[in-house]
């Protein structure tokens, strides 16, 4: 690979990450807040790139120098940036991670009102466990997550949660009962309205506290613009 091959592929590079950055694209990889970096990197890359095509027309002829072709491996990743648009992250993950509800620091007061008041996943997870829901009785509740199937077949509704980016997600889970439609295919992402419940249950892949919600009425929904809840360690 010579240095005219380099500089075609930090263009290259650079030019996907500002595309990324401009689009949704980049949420597929990296938190929402985390952007600006996103931005940020693209224009280093395309900023080497036109630095190392400069100074390479500048100097003097030398030869021609070769890198190894095993560089052009280099190339693969970009590619799969540009051609393969991975989803998010979702049941599959999730049923094969245990949750992953850490005990909150605390419990911020919840607005009133007399219609249903919407909730995070893991709001609801941490006040239903860690606070025994003692906001959340004889409230009606509104939550969005997607399905994803126990092995027995114990419906949950999920949202990943990101540290940084997709590698380090982790699922929140909530067991839903109730008016639970009779069947329901994983991945579908649900608006379920319904009341806390002491109920509990363990997950089953690491024994973590799973509490469950009486569900009243539920309907399917599109996946959210950001499909990572990033209240989910908060």
């Amino acid at each position: 690979m010579n240095r005219l091959a380099q500089s075609a592929l930090l263009f290259l590079l650079g030019a996907t990450l500002l595309h990324a950055g401009t689009t949704d694209l980049y949420l597929r990889y990296v938190k929402e807040g985390l952007r600006p970096l996103v931005l940020l990197a693209g224009a280093v890359l395309l900023a080497t790139a036109a630095a190392t095509l400069y100074y390479d027309r500048r100097a003097p002829a030398r030869g021609h120098h070769h890198e190894p072709r095993v560089s052009w491996l280099l190339t693969l990743p970009v590619l799969a940036l540009i051609l393969v648009a991975p989803p998010a992250l979702g049941s599959y993950s999730a049923s094969h991670t245990g949750t992953a509800l850490t005990k909150p620091f605390g419990f911020p007061a919840l607005p009133a009102g007399d219609g249903p008041l919407r909730l995070a996943v893991a709001d609801y997870a941490g006040r239903a466990i860690y606070d025994k829901g003692r906001s959340l009785r004889d409230r009606d509740l509104r939550i969005t997550g997607f399905v994803t199937l126990d092995r027995d077949g114990t419906p949950y509704l999920v949202r990943m949660g990101l540290n940084c980016c997709a590698a380090d997600a982790q699922p929140v889970k909530i067991a839903l009962t109730g008016a639970v439609p009779p069947v329901l295919s994983p991945d579908t992402w649900l608006e379920i309205t319904g009341r806390y419940t002491p109920r509990r249950t363990r997950d089953p892949v690491n024994n973590g506290p799973v509490p469950y919600i009486e569900v009243t009425t539920s309907r399917p929904v599109p996946p959210p613009h950001d499909p990572y809840d990033e209240t989910w360690n908060t």
